[in-house]
Order: structure tokens, then sequence, then C-alpha cells
């Protein structure tokens, strides 16, 4: 299991890093965004901090952009890297198309079915956004539960993204989750 900030601000992922307990970084293209410098600019300050792995999502459109931004954070953040892909028919048919030594994530997975299709295209994580499932489908950890099952067996592990607290953190392991990734608020919050 690994626990992982889901920030792009360096300095709490500086202060993630102090902790010695936080073993990578997840951004988001709103989280990047925020930071009022490019996305690229950032991942390569959060590259350079080399906490773990670096989760960073793509957010180009068409199978020829979408492989040259893949190129270009596969460029700065090298072996960190872990690509975010959505569960769409284009983000899982993009997966093959990449090389090998690229990790994958596909983010915000919502159902079951969804998760199948994840892990019979080989991706490394799926994440589960626990606090908008919940939202959506009026359980997020059950989804947690359900999904956990899907992946027994299999190479691809379960992050539970979204929590909004210890509580909901640990609820989401004992549901199943094989990482954690939360905000630096929450992260503190688990001391």
């Amino acid at each position: 299991m690994s626990i992982f900030i889901d920030t792009a601000d360096i300095e709490q992922a500086k202060a993630a890093k102090e902790s010695g307990w936080v073993h990578g970084i997840t951004t988001n293209p709103i989280l990047l965004s925020n930071t009022g410098s490019s996305a690229f600019e950032i991942l390569q300050q959060l590259a350079e901090l080399n906490i773990g792995l670096l989760f960073y999502q793509l957010v180009s459109i068409g199978k020829e952009d979408m492989l040259k931004e893949a190129q270009l954070a596969k460029a700065i953040a090298g072996d960190q890297l872990v690509l975010k892909l959505p569960p769409t028919k284009q983000g899982f048919q993009i997966i093959p198309h990449l090389p090998p030594e690229v990790t994958c994530c596909v983010t915000a997975v919502y159902s079951v079915a969804q998760a199948l299709v994840a892990r019979e295209s080989g991706v490394r994580f799926i994440a589960v956004y626990v606090g908008r499932a919940t939202k959506l489908l009026g359980d997020g950890l059950s989804l947690i539960t359900e999904i956990s099952r899907v992946l027994q067996g299999s190479q691809t592990q379960l992050l539970a993204a979204s929590l909004k607290s210890p509580i909901e953190a640990s609820s989401a392991i004992l549901s199943g989750a094989d990482h954690l990734t939360m905000p630096f608020d929450v992260l503190n919050a688990l001391t």
C-alpha cells in the first residue's frame, strides 16, 4: 500500500515528502491550472522532488496529440510518470499505442464495467473517486469493494481518490483499495 498526496502545489508536495510516509503525487488538470504556471513547468518541479510516482492526466484530444503529450510528460517525469487516462473509448484505445514503459492509470472510474475493461487493457492502476462516486451513486465505498473483487488476481491496483477525511481513507483501505491519495489537509489529519 502507498499513500499519495493529491496536489500540484510545490510547497505542499515538499511538506509531504518530509513526512517520510508519502510515496508519490497525484495531479489533475484542475490542480495544475490553479498554480498559474504551465502544467509541464509544474510537472518538472514535482518530478525534481523525486517523491515517488507522479500521476499526470492527459488533456489532449485525438490519438496523435495524446501520444505527443504522453511523450512529453514521459520526457519530463521519466520513470516516475503514471499517465492518467479517462475510462472512455478513446482513453482505452490509446493504451496499446503507448510505449510499454509508460505506466497507466484509468482515472475517474465509476462502474465495475469500466474497471473490467481497464483490467483487461493491462493498466497498472484504476482510480476511483470515492467522494464523487458517493455523490453520483450513493456509496463510493461499495464501489471500491466491488471493483476490488474484479481486480483480484490481476496486475491492476486500485487507487482510492477524492477522500474527504481520515475515516473515509481508512474505510477505503478496509473496503479493498490498494492505495490512497488525498489532499494536503486530509493527509495531515491522518496523524
